[in-house]
């Protein structure tokens, strides 16, 4: 990933994991709304011109690509998500979903691997971000990110003793 430690906090301490995820899930958190009420919809038309036997295209609703665009601008992706994958023995939209149901603070760079997934694939392969929206994978994995870093945020916030 591209986030790097300051040096104010100790690596991969829970006020790390707060202080690099917090700011890039202030991008994307704005279309859990839209998420939520777009799982199980199809978020994706096919267009073709019979007329001049063009091939079909797809055709996103603007809200996905909004919010494709925004997780692009966030160092929430990474390439290497396949790792994320074998490693948490990931396979299908059921695991996925298990898994993030499951996660806690210390799997926010798997929860980024899962997003990633969906979002990276999409780009070449454009059904697959239709298909996270439809499932609910990336409504439920951006909304627990965002759930385990205000419970955290809030707990590192409070002042000792």
């Amino acid at each position: 990933m591209g986030f790097d430690n300051d040096g104010n906090v100790n690596e991969n301490s829970v006020e790390d994991i707060v202080s690099r995820y917090r700011p890039e899930l202030s991008r994307i958190v704005p279309y859990l709304n839209w998420l939520r009420d777009n799982a199980s919809h199809e978020v994706a038309q096919s267009y073709s011109n019979s007329e001049l036997k063009s091939m079909p295209f797809p055709v996103y609703d603007s809200n996905l690509l909004a919010f494709v665009k925004a997780a692009q601008t966030t160092n929430l992706l990474d390439r290497n998500y396949v790792y994320v994958y074998s490693r948490n023995r990931l396979n299908s939209a059921k695991d996925e979903l298990l898994f993030i149901q499951d996660a806690q603070i210390r799997d926010m760079d798997d929860l980024a691997g899962i997003l990633s997934k969906y979002v990276l694939q999409g780009m070449t392969r454009g059904s697959v971000w239709a298909e996270g929206v439809r499932n609910g994978v990336l409504y439920h994995c951006i909304k627990k990110m965002d759930d385990l870093v205000r419970f955290w945020g809030q707990e590192s916030d409070r002042p000792l003793g």
